[in-house]
């Protein structure tokens, strides 16, 4: 068994691209090598900022031998099509072919062996077919060149079994043929040098000042990062994805530190990590108490002979610069009134149906108020904090950094004196953004937060802006958990159906979809979004739709603890039996019915019954559906679904005893009405026909 290394050394490949590249270089490979019948133990890829690179451990020498059965005319078939049979087959005479007989008669068939290529040849084509499929979201000409890559490709090294493929790839202006070549680090080691195979590639690499694998060079920046942060009593701040993106930066990473000048601390910290981070790629560095220090990390793409001094006092330079534009901003928007900002919102469309986000915010505004009273927070100040929300739009730090949004506005608001829970608000209104953001707690947060987002789904789903399986352009999916999360995680005891009824009207005519339509179309999306953020947490999706399904719970705490209610019924064996003991009495039921060509209505003659276990389990039914009715009305739904457990003993016994298909007409209906009621009477806490298992 053998290994086939390959290595594409091209100009820097975007950060942002390499992961996705390296998946497509071994899934591009690997299937075309099992197409080719070729069988592997192992395929890892690399990428770095100048290279893709794949090793494929395990190949065989050559491709197996199959047999091809070919199925020719039928005997006694056309001498024109006999001859274009043995034509096509190299066959000198018919009788070369082997006669079988088949249920339409007797046909010619013809076994070929083929013979397996070696495998370096079927590498070959391998390679040129990758290059040639290679799915780069962009990609670019370089000199007179017709094929497309992400920047300019300088070699392309293919070594199986330590010998070099035989082949090359044309450009259209150019042609590389395939090597064992490749080279270093572009400043630090730029020489070509050979290799052998995976391991010579790996050492020799290092020496050249190049570490392959992205995992140990994210591992080594966060390590060299973490050592310069506690020599100074600081910490690195953590941030996965920027650490992921230098990674994707360097090939040799030399971590160092630099200091934020101190006239810029008085900035927002925000602004300094956002600006740090997405011009730069430098990490923010924290105190003690977790606040922003004068600190700032990078890594650099080189070593340094004085000890990094010089490239320390160059980004400080470039940095400084980038905070004097960013300090320029935060001096500028503080001279006009946040509230100042709000007319001009007019000019901004928020969508074309739903007109500017003047007019989302004089809805949201509406709707917060009625909110407020639901939640207990002030009116006043929730209104107030949805007019200014997204007043910062206006603003020069935003238009320079947009995911400042809202963050901007506290400190803007704040700077003109407006209630610290408006602030707090307006900060807060876009949040939560994802199932890790944190989540608003603050009642005036609470309020806006949830008003903007209702108002977004209602307009959405009202003009039938709906997001399908695999598009979801205006985030209403995020919208959604964002509204469920805001409800549960505050326990907040409030009708979703009149929510969204208030949101709806709040619009004044604007939307084509009927109200009735967009509300239950939304309670709908609401039901299917719970079932996924409640999968997460380890809740089965059947019970939620069991208890939504009952059509009348929009309170959605009270809503969850019905489901858990439910849940820690049919974790118990009477939950169980109590389930099957249902299913066998609407199966009854229903079978009837269909024959009968009517329905049971649960309704039951007390008189008719006979034996004491229709009578018991009669009675059990009734003092069941009295317990937990008044269980379900003070919300005491454990205590609703350990009444209905009780009914499993009579049904068992019933089930036992009685024969409901009785020859006496009466007696067979108002059985069939007893088995019917059990249905009714469960059916006040769940659907049970809705649960799995």
């Amino acid at each position: 068994m053998s290994e086939f290394l390959l290595e594409l050394h091209s100009e820097e490949i975007p950060a942002r691209m390499q992961a996705k590249a390296a998946d497509d270089l071994k899934k591009l490979i690997t299937d075309r090598l099992k197409e080719a019948g070729l069988v592997f133990t192992d395929a890892r890829a690399f990428v770095t900022p100048r290279r893709l690179a794949l090793v494929v451990d395990g190949l065989p020498a050559r491709q197996p031998d199959v047999s091809e059965e070919k199925k020719g005319p039928k005997v006694g078939a056309p001498e024109k099509a006999l001859v274009g049979f043995m034509r096509a087959n190299n066959l000198s005479s018919i009788d070369q072919a082997e006669v079988r007989e088949t249920p339409k008669g007797d046909f010619y068939f013809l076994m070929n062996q083929i013979k397996g290529r070696a495998t370096a040849e079927v590498l070959s084509d391998v390679v040129v077919e990758t290059l040639k499929a290679f799915p780069w979201p962009k990609s670019m000409k370089w000199s007179r060149n017709s094929f497309r890559w992400v920047r300019p490709l300088h070699s392309i090294l293919a070594i199986f079994n330590g010998e070099t493929l035989s082949g090359s790839f044309d450009f259209g202006a150019q042609e590389l043929t395939f090597g064992n070549k490749t080279r270093g680090h572009r400043f630090l080691a730029p020489d070509w040098f050979e290799v052998e195979n995976l391991d010579d590639y790996l050492h020799k690499l290092r020496l050249a000042k190049v570490l392959v694998d992205a995992d140990e060079r994210r591992k080594l920046i966060a390590e060299q990062a973490g050592k310069l942060c506690v020599a100074e009593g600081l910490v690195l701040k953590d941030d996965q994805g920027l650490l992921n993106e230098v990674a994707g930066l360097v090939e040799w990473p030399v971590v160092l530190m630099g200091k934020i000048l101190d006239r810029f601390m008085s900035v927002p910290h925000e602004v300094l990590s956002t600006s740090m981070k997405e011009h730069q790629k430098y990490f923010s560095v924290l105190d003690k108490d977790g606040k922003l220090a004068n600190r700032f990390v990078f890594a650099a793409n080189t070593e340094a002979v004085d000890g990094g001094e010089t490239i320390i006092a160059g980004n400080e330079r470039v940095l400084a610069s980038r905070l004097s534009d960013a300090e320029f901003f935060w001096e500028q928007d503080k001279k006009h009134r946040l509230d100042s900002r709000v007319d001009a919102l007019k000019s901004i469309v928020f969508q074309a149906k739903l007109g500017t986000v003047a007019d989302k915010i004089g809805r949201v505004r509406v709707l917060a108020g009625s909110l407020a009273n639901q939640i207990g927070c002030d009116t006043t100040l929730a209104q107030r904090a949805a007019e200014l929300a997204k007043a910062d739009l206006n603003t020069g730090m935003v238009g320079e950094f947009p995911e400042l949004q809202g963050v901007m506005g506290r400190y803007y608001a704040l700077h003109d004196g407006e209630n610290s829970d408006v602030a707090e608000a307006i900060a807060d209104h876009y949040s939560p953004l994802g199932p890790s953001d944190r989540c608003p707690s603050a009642p005036t947060s609470v309020a806006v937060a949830l008003a903007d987002k209702l108002d977004t789904l209602v307009g959405f789903f009202g003009i039938n802006e709906l997001p399908t399986g695999s598009k979801d352009p205006f985030a209403l999916r995020r919208a959604a958990l964002g509204v469920i999360r805001l409800i549960t995680e505050n326990n907040l005891r409030v009708s979703l159906t009149q929510a969204l009824k208030d949101s709806y009207a709040a619009y004044s005519g604007q939307l084509t979809e009927a109200e009735a339509l967009t509300v239950d179309g939304l309670m709908a999306f609401f039901a299917d979004r719970l079932k996924v953020a409640l999968k997460d947490q380890g809740v089965r999706h059947d019970l939620v739709t069991a208890v939504f399904e009952l059509g009348n719970e929009d309170d959605l705490v009270r809503l969850l603890a019905r489901v858990s209610a439910l849940a820690e019924l049919l974790d118990t064996d009477d939950g169980v039996n109590l389930l099957a003991a249902y299913r066998r009495a609407m199966n009854i039921v229903r079978i009837e019915e269909k024959k009968d060509k009517t329905a049971y209505d649960g309704s039951v003659d007390a008189a008719l019954l006979q034996q004491p276990e229709e009578k018991a389990l009669h009675e059990a039914l009734e003092k069941a559906s009295g317990e937990a009715k008044t269980a379900l009305a003070s919300e005491g739904f454990k205590v609703a679904m350990s009444a209905l457990a009780g009914l499993r003993p009579p049904m068992d016994a019933f089930f036992d005893k009685v024969t409901v298909n009785d020859d006496d007409p009466a007696l067979r209906k108002n059985r069939l009405g007893l088995l019917s009621r059990v249905g009714v009477i469960l059916g006040q806490v769940a659907d049970f026909s809705r649960i799995e298992g």
